[in-house]
């Protein structure tokens, strides 16, 4: 089957990039695309992330129906229907495990955003989603809540969600959500963390506005 051929392999190659980056496991993360149309182009389970292709996205309609029964979509589905019902703006998903988010997942710190002018501007706030089974109704419910008025989410741990306007700005949080998470771990040994003054980071907010 090849409807959306050039769609899908834009998704197959951010997931191998996130592979590439070191931003997921061979075996973890997932990344959909949302077309005009309203389909969801969603990477598929249980296969080498490292390798995929574009025969390996998944195509399901707006009401849920899986258009390409030989491929099996991500179990987690229901994270990326779910957001993509509420948030119409958002056409591109990415959940990966980077090793210094998941760290920060796995503990009671939290992520500061404000460190520098760009992670303030890509990030914005980060929300947080409290510990639920993988793959389960009760994760996609507590991601699309979190996710309602953010970006950025670090699932307790687990993970990190990322969305986009398109499948680049996705990618491109989840990089820099990486990045700060490396930054905030490395103040936190030197303990002399300065981060934007609170004058600077609303001139970053208004600065959004007029993108």
């Amino acid at each position: 089957m090849k409807f959306y051929k050039t769609e899908r392999k834009q998704v197959a190659k951010i997931m191998r990039r996130l592979y590439k980056q070191k931003l997921t496991s061979s075996s973890g993360g997932n990344v959909s695309m949302r077309t005009e149309d309203g389909k969801i182009l969603l990477t598929s389970s249980q296969k080498d992330k490292s390798k995929l292709k574009w025969q390996d996205v998944a195509v399901i309609d707006s009401d849920g129906t899986l258009l390409t029964p030989d491929i099996k979509p991500s179990m987690e589905i229901n994270i990326h229907k779910k957001i993509y019902l509420q948030r119409p703006d958002v056409f591109s998903i990415v959940h990966a495990h980077p090793i210094y988010v998941t760290t920060y997942a796995a503990s009671t710190n939290k992520l500061d955003t404000n460190l520098t002018g760009e992670s303030r501007f890509i990030l914005g706030e980060i929300s947080y989603v409290e510990y639920c089974l993988m793959g389960t109704e009760e994760l996609a419910d507590n991601c699309a809540t979190a996710l309602k008025s953010s970006n950025v989410a670090i699932m307790k741990n687990h993970g990190a969600v990322c969305l986009g306007e398109n499948i680049f700005e996705a990618f491109d949080r989840m990089e820099v959500l990486e990045y700060v998470a490396q930054m905030n771990f490395n103040l936190e040994i030197l303990k002399n963390s300065k981060p934007l003054q609170a004058e600077e980071v609303e001139k970053v907010d208004k600065l959004k506005k007029v993108k």
